[in-house]
């Protein structure tokens, strides 16, 4: 089954590697994407694939990089919609 989810991580999640272990972790589980910092000092990403790398992904946001302190993590479940390519770093 095919899922998207877009997501918001707080904490100490800018400056410490986040973006790029997210694009690698996304890549690794096959997903589609983007991630990129907010001026809020949050990251956001919207990702799609298989559900259970869906879930994979989320989970990982929990962790993040080993530097990363994740303090929350904001789920929105969407409807896959097939119009994600690669995964990506945005600004």
């Amino acid at each position: 089954m095919k899922a998207r989810a877009h997501i918001v991580v707080t904490g100490i999640v800018q400056g410490v590697g986040f973006r790029y272990s997210a694009q690698r972790e996304g890549s690794r589980l096959g997903l589609a994407g983007w991630v990129r910092n907010l001026h809020t000092g949050q990251v956001e990403a919207e990702v799609e694939g298989d559900e259970k790398a869906v879930d994979a992904f989320i989970a990982w946001c929990n962790r993040g990089p080993s530097h990363a302190q994740v303090d929350g993590v904001e789920v929105t479940r969407r409807a896959y919609g097939g119009d994600l390519d690669g995964f990506e770093i945005t600004h």
